[in-house]
């Protein structure tokens, strides 16, 4: 009996101390993942400041880099948040609420790869005619602005070429301002395919950022719910 008393109260401890160590594990994870958010939402944050980029899409004008990175930092500085409490105080409501935001951010990733994946073509023909539109409401507030900022940033004009600006090409398509503007002195490269290409040439490095996300994620979700698990198992225990 003594013997298996002792080794119920080994096993235990061997419990207890996996326990503290998946804790700390998880919490220093998600610290980790809190800063990585501030850094998201400060980068955000700044190019707000600078830029209009987001009027380039007619149907959605508040869709813009800076307005996507601000929204996926809160939304990783809140998750990390629950993590870490979760963690910590060994909660396992907020354990449980960490584990199933990952699983949704998870599943959204997936669900957004696959379309992604499956439907290119369209996107990037929606994509080019919806920047069409935007561009030919020249008169709207930020239009001028954000074209002007991607024209001059990577030394193209319109989205297929100059032809796209109609009569009304603005200077920044200009390739030197102390000559006449005019079509022998614009840009010949549209904005939609330089954005592209760099896309194209980045695309291995995007997959294999996405992909180390994901494993992270995935496990985050694990160690969230091996504690969980374990503190189910301890409240069990201390019951009987």
């Amino acid at each position: 009996m003594d013997g298996t008393n002792a080794a119920s109260g080994g096993n235990h401890k061997m419990a207890e101390a996996c326990l503290k160590s998946l804790k700390y594990m998880l919490f220093v994870f998600n610290l980790l993942f809190w800063i990585g958010g501030c850094a998201i939402m400060g980068f955000g944050i700044y190019l707000l400041t600078l830029n209009n980029f987001g009027a380039l899409l007619s149907s959605l004008p508040s869709l813009s880099i800076a307005n996507s990175l601000i929204v996926v930092g809160t939304i990783t500085m809140v998750v990390a948040f629950l993590g870490c409490m979760g963690a910590i105080k060994e909660n396992k409501c907020l354990l449980l609420s960490f584990f199933i935001l990952l699983l949704l951010i998870l599943l959204i990733e997936v669900v957004v790869a696959i379309i992604v994946f499956f439907y290119e073509q369209q996107i990037n023909t929606y994509i080019e005619s919806d920047m069409k539109k935007a561009l030919k409401k020249e008169n709207s507030t930020g239009i001028v602005e954000a074209w002007n900022q991607i024209q001059e940033k990577l030394f193209c004009c319109g989205v297929a070429n100059y032809t796209d600006w109609g009569n009304s090409v603005p200077e920044s398509c200009c390739k030197k301002k102390s000559e006449p503007c005019n079509s022998q002195n614009y840009f010949l490269k549209g904005c939609y395919s330089l954005i592209r290409k760099w896309f194209d040439n980045n695309f291995l490095f995007i997959g294999i950022a996405t992909i180390c996300v994901s494993i992270i994620q995935v496990l985050g979700m694990s160690f969230a719910m091996t504690i969980y698990c374990q503190i189910c198992n301890n409240y069990k225990s201390y019951e009987n």
